[in-house]
């Protein structure tokens, strides 16, 4: 994980040449051989393949994590001491100087890593600057121990729904041989729940032959394919080519009606071998295989009409207290009633995995050994119930560490900050997608590719929910995730080598209210977490010279002390992220203007009228994110000077200076919300690379001179009309269609009582994928769409409006798969013409009629579906909210 900390510094230092030229003060050449140093020790993890294993490796890569804080904080530290009047300037000679610095950091810091790294860099033969990138190729360049797995054979229980969803897909006849694929997070069971399965009587008669095979991570074609043949033959076959392997697996499988297990598939490229064996033809046998990573399970879909991968639940908590009760007396008959409480409360807590409820259950053993009175025991119990994840997590046999740590070795480096980052969260705290991807960011954490950081911080999001390492919690109508969690048996793991390597730590209050780690140890550490009340921390007289992140993140928001307002710029002058939107401050922290090195900054400030003007000096600044309670804003800061602006995101309207000037603006990606008056051909030409841009206030003067073609890569666009007691209501029509931007692809109108007939001039926006007419965006009675064809329209959002009739032509939306009605209390009718590409159809508050027609286009789509030939499963989905049902008046 060095290696992206490094990659992030020497990003860094270039930024710093380019801007802050003049602190070189003539030795610029010290400054150019502090890169060269760094880039030898980033080759060398680069290069490291096999030897990360090595302990010594380990102790010389935090050594070079460590040089990078240290040329981070002498770099910064320099840069805020020079810092004029807005401005970098020149260094006070009283000062020290940046090159003097540097050449005092390469001798007493870096030069004896550097020697450590250049006496221990000799790089693999045949090995590149990628070596050890590809998650497997050093791997399979080794003697492959075997390893024995062991399956649970005893103590069996839950998941009886899931056996029986999966034999049925076993039991159903395709048209080709099927995969069927289990897919989840370490621990939940999908190899116990293969081998039932597997063992099922039912199972055993229709398939006379089964053959289970275990790839695990080092994966080796040849042992897997002696492995099933073994079970055709007992001719010793060793001795064949890899191709005659392959030929004679091919032809065993072609001839038998078989079940083929495949456990613990660990990359989709190993499924890519093993599937090329596999008799396409032979339809009346089937492959089931278990795997971590989603993208082994969507890979083994042979075709399009193959079985989706069946995504393994979680234990119910009955289900948890079931096997825990198993676990600890044997059966479900012998617990002590005075644990049955605490019991049943431990079981919850193990969150529906069942490794943890193993490792639990081991924990309780342990306690009735040393006492069987149930009053003693009850008190014991009670102990493990204050933070059963952390137990389970330090058991002795470490065997849920281990779990997951097979799934954390596998992850490239570039990932494993991220997904270690994670334990920053609080327990079961749900994580916007959009915050963290920014988080990440700001943190380093990204490393550029060809496409956006944005763009590549969403990636390694997907990657670490395909892995099943974070937790899909939302996902929004276009199949993106919202939102993500951790599971607190993975978030342990993460908070423990997190600490191991100085990633970050958590502040917190013990029993006895003492803070830990102390005051007094903050000043060692580069990132601060906390979960619960700052006033006690504050009250001290804090130090952080190295602290580089602030995270707050309450289940409840916190107000904050008037006489701490200044606190955390005064303690932590090097931050780069603050995340403090659960605090409720009461004024605008002046002093944050003072740290240069911000990056990432969210404030919650209700009674907001304005953003001074010294935040224009935060020319590092990536992403602002402030929530209050003001319809507008005054931006004093001249946001064209914020060089490095990526994201300004505030739900007031945010008027700017039309008299501004400077060079800033392209990074400018999100800008929510404007105000209708600065949404100017200025603003448009500058701010050019906008993808997301929000408008609120009066739109009626914004309509009749709206001209967006310049901001060609705008795609999100949302537009809302404040309503105030003298507004004109109904807006008089939409811009023309070439007013829009080109490439728009998601509109949301709100509060703009258009009539329903210049939908049609949306309608000519061809690149149109979402549209949401949100709080009487449209007013009347009547929308006839049968004359207008919403060319590539997929989500269609209609909330809190007075529509009656609706009428469609089987061309109006030819690619709707998504429609959301609510509030729509006077709609008679759903148009049955809709259905015919329509996936997902959600309603809330409409009358009966309107619900029948969503009823009879589920009951068309049924049989559709039904009737489709190799049955494929009921896609179509009907979500019947509250308000439902009632009868017209």
């Amino acid at each position: 994980m060095a290696e992206t900390a490094l990659t992030f510094l020497l990003e860094e230092l270039r930024d710093t040449l380019k801007w802050y030229n003049d602190l070189l003060s003539g030795s610029k050449n010290d400054f150019d051989q502090l890169t060269k140093d760094l880039n030898i020790m980033k080759a060398f993890l680069s290069d490291a393949g096999e030897r990360r294993k090595e302990k010594l490796f380990k102790e010389i890569e935090q050594q070079i994590r460590e040089v990078v804080y240290e040329v981070e904080d002498t770099v910064d530290k320099c840069l805020a001491a020079a810092k004029g009047k807005g401005a970098i300037s020149r260094l006070n000679t009283k000062k020290f100087t940046l090159a003097k610095e540097v050449r005092s950091l390469r001798d007493e810091k870096v030069k004896p890593v550097l020697d450590l790294v250049k006496a221990n860099y000799a790089a693999p033969s045949g090995a590149g600057a990628g070596a050890g990138a590809g998650a497997g190729t050093a791997d399979q360049q080794q003697p492959r121990p075997k390893k024995d797995q062991c399956i649970r054979r005893e103590k069996v229980v839950g998941f009886e729904d899931e056996e029986e969803k999966l034999i049925g897909y076993l039991m159903d006849e395709k048209e080709k041989l099927d995969v069927i694929s289990i897919i989840g997070m370490p621990g939940l069971g999908k190899t116990t729940l293969a081998w039932k399965i597997f063992e099922n009587e039912q199972i055993c008669f229709q398939f006379p032959v089964r053959i289970w095979v275990y790839v695990s991570q080092r994966f080796n074609s040849r042992d897997v394919f002696l492995n099933i043949l073994r079970k055709f033959t007992s001719n010793d076959m060793s001795g064949l080519s890899d191709e005659e392997l392959a030929q004679s697996v091919r032809g065993c499988l072609s001839k038998e009606k078989f079940l083929l297990v495949m456990d613990d598939v660990w990359r989709p490229d190993d499924w890519e071998v093993i599937q090329n064996v596999l008799p396409s033809s032979n339809k009346l046998s089937k492959v089931m295989i278990t795997s971590r990573l989603l993208t082994v399970g969507q890979r083994a879909k042979v075709s399009h009409f193959s079985t989706e991968p069946h995504r393994l639940r979680f234990f119910r908590d009955d289900e948890s207290w079931k096997l825990l009760q198993l676990e600890v007396f044997g059966n479900e008959e012998d617990c002590f009633r005075e644990l049955v409480g605490i019991g049943m409360k431990i079981a919850k807590q193990c969150h529906g995995v069942p490794l943890t409820v193993v490792v639990v259950g081991g924990i309780l053993v342990d306690l009735f050994v040393k006492t069987h009175i149930p009053r003693l025991l009850k008190r014991e119990w009670e102990t493990v119930s204050e933070n059963v994840s952390k137990f389970a997590q330090n058991n002795e046999e470490k065997r849920i560490s281990d779990a997951v740590e097979l799934s954390y070795k596998t992850l490239p480096d570039y990932l494993r900050e991220c997904f270690l980052y994670m334990a920053v969260f609080p327990e079961e705290h749900v994580v916007p997608a959009w915050m963290l991807t920014r988080l990440w960011i700001a943190e380093g954490f990204v490393r550029p590719k060809e496409t956006s950081l944005e763009k590549a911080a969403e990636q390694n999001l997907n990657d670490l929910v395909s892995r099943n390492l974070l937790m899909l919690d939302q996902k929004n109508l276009m199949g993106e995730i919202k939102t993500c969690r951790v599971h607190d048996m993975i978030r342990e793991f993460c908070k423990e080598i997190a600490v191991e390597q100085n990633l970050f730590r958590e502040i917190r209050k013990n029993k006895e209210g003492i803070l830990e780690p102390s005051v007094s140890d903050v000043e060692k550490f580069h990132r601060l977490c906390f979960h619960s009340d700052l006033t006690t921390l504050f009250s001290k007289k804090l130090n952080g010279p190295r602290v580089r992140s602030f995270l707050c993140f309450y289940k409840e928001p916190v107000k904050l002390d008037a006489r701490y307002i200044s606190t955390i710029p005064d303690a932590f002058i090097l931050l780069r992220v603050l995340e403090s939107i659960s605090i409720r401050f009461h004024q605008f922290p002046a002093k944050v203007t003072k740290l240069i090195h911000l990056r990432y900054v969210t404030l919650h400030i209700e009674t907001l009228t304005l953003l001074p003007e010294p935040l224009s000096q935060l020319w590092n600044l990536q992403t602002l994110v402030v929530e209050t309670k003001s319809r507008s804003i005054t931006m004093k800061a001249n946001i064209w000077k914020m060089y490095r602006m990526r994201h300004l995101k505030l739900k007031a309207a945010i008027v700017l200076d039309p008299k501004w000037d400077g060079a800033g603006g392209e990074n400018l990606q999100t800008l929510s919300r404007l105000a209708p008056e600065s949404c100017t051909a200025k603003v448009c030409e500058k701010a050019c690379n906008l993808k997301e841009l929000g408008i609120r206030g009066k739109l009626a003067s914004l309509f009749k001179t709206m001209s967006m073609e310049k901001l060609s890569r705008l795609e999100k666009l949302k537009l809302m009309n404040d309503l105030l007691a003298d507004s004109e209501p109904r807006l008089a029509r939409l811009p023309q269609s070439n007013c829009f931007p080109p490439n728009l692809k998601r509109l949301t109108l709100s509060n703009t009582f258009l009539d329903w007939e210049h939908m049609s001039t949306l309608a000519e926006i061809n690149s149109l994928e979402v549209l949401k007419l949100k709080e009487n965006a449209c007013s009347g009675t009547s929308w006839n769409a049968a004359a207008s064809v919403f060319e590539s329209l997929q989500v269609l959002i209609i909330t809190n409006a007075d529509i009656v009739v609706w009428v469609v032509s089987a061309d109006s939306f030819p690619c709707l798969s998504c429609l959301v009605l609510k509030n729509c209390e006077k709609l008679e009718h759903i148009p049955v013409e809709l259905g015919n590409y329509l996936e997902f159809l959600e309603i809330e508050r409409l009358r009966k009629p309107a619900v029948d027609s969503a009823k009879r286009i589920m009951e068309v789509k049924r049989d559709e579906e039904e009737q489709r030939k190799p049955k494929v499963g009921v896609r179509f989905k009907l979500q019947i909210g509250p308000g439902c049902g009632q009868e017209p008046n």
